[in-house]
């Protein structure tokens, strides 16, 4: 029987860690030079996924 697919978009986008599941911020990609550098500076790295939309994500990405 086939097996169920990940959505690739997802799967570009989250990682699974072992405490949870890390997402890149939004709102870093173009249009910067009107944002403050604090802004910039806070949106830098990687955060947790919210727990409201864990479980969407796991779906997506086919872990439950």
């Amino acid at each position: 029987m086939a097996k169920m697919k990940t959505k690739s978009g997802a799967a570009k986008r989250f990682k699974v860690t072992g405490s949870g599941i890390k997402h890149k911020h939004a709102f870093k990609s173009h249009i910067l030079t009107k944002m403050t550098t604090k802004r910039k500076r806070q949106l830098r790295g990687t955060s947790q996924l919210n727990a409201a939309d864990v479980q969407k994500v796991e779906r997506m990405l086919r872990l439950r």
